[in-house]
């Protein structure tokens, strides 16, 4: 990904997006979120490469300047919530489209954001099922979506998926961060047993 067509197709592809160049200057070209127009995705030409400049979570900002050397604070913007990405081809696609999915949950009303939400109000000591999470979200019907969006957990440590389970109570075999074990571990730890892998529902769940 290193043309200015790919980046702003990629920013357009998120739900309820539009295109937008607010400074009479064709070099900068943002796409907003409808909901509440604000941009999500900068894009613009400086020192010869496309720019992007992307909001990110403060407990992520670090990670991905240190990461790549083309991830830097944000040029124009403001540098605690936002990182600049310089397409010299230095960085996978992957981790682009990434950081700019990242920016549009932070900035849309996004189910994936509403879903990290509902599960860091899991309280310590207890668990909710997917369906449950889903409903915390705002649409019981989503549950499917909690499972996705919990395998892509950007911060396991604010966003504590290992309090959610299955219908049954049953910790996830394909646990995310380390398999059915570990999440039996640190739910112990907070003080929830689990018996062959499953949760009582009735003395845990919320």
């Amino acid at each position: 990904m290193k043309t200015r067509e790919e980046v702003l197709q990629y920013g357009l592809s998120f739900p309820d997006t539009y295109q937008d160049a607010p400074f009479h200057d064709p070099n900068w070209q943002l796409v907003r979120y409808k909901g509440n127009k604000k941009a999500f995705l900068w894009a613009y030409e400086r020192d010869g490469n496309i720019n992007l400049n992307v909001k990110v979570d403060p407990g992520w900002r670090d990670f991905w300047r240190s990461t790549y050397k083309s991830v830097i604070p944000a040029y124009h913007q403001n540098k605690e919530h936002w990182n600049t990405i310089i397409l010299d081809g230095s960085i996978p696609d992957e981790d682009v489209k990434r950081m700019i999915a990242e920016s549009y949950d932070l900035i849309a009303d996004s189910p994936t954001r509403r879903i990290y939400e509902a599960v860091k109000k899991i309280p310590k000591g207890h668990v909710a099922t997917y369906a449950r999470v889903a409903e915390m979200a705002g649409d019981r019907k989503m549950a499917r979506a909690v499972g996705n969006a919990l395998h892509k957990n950007p911060d396991p440590e604010n966003i504590p998926c290992h309090r959610v389970v299955n219908h049954k109570g049953e910790l996830a075999g394909e646990y995310a961060f380390g398999g059915a074990w570990k999440q039996a571990e640190i739910l112990r730890k907070e003080g929830v047993e689990s018996v062959n892998g499953k949760v009582d529902l009735k003395k845990y769940g919320i």
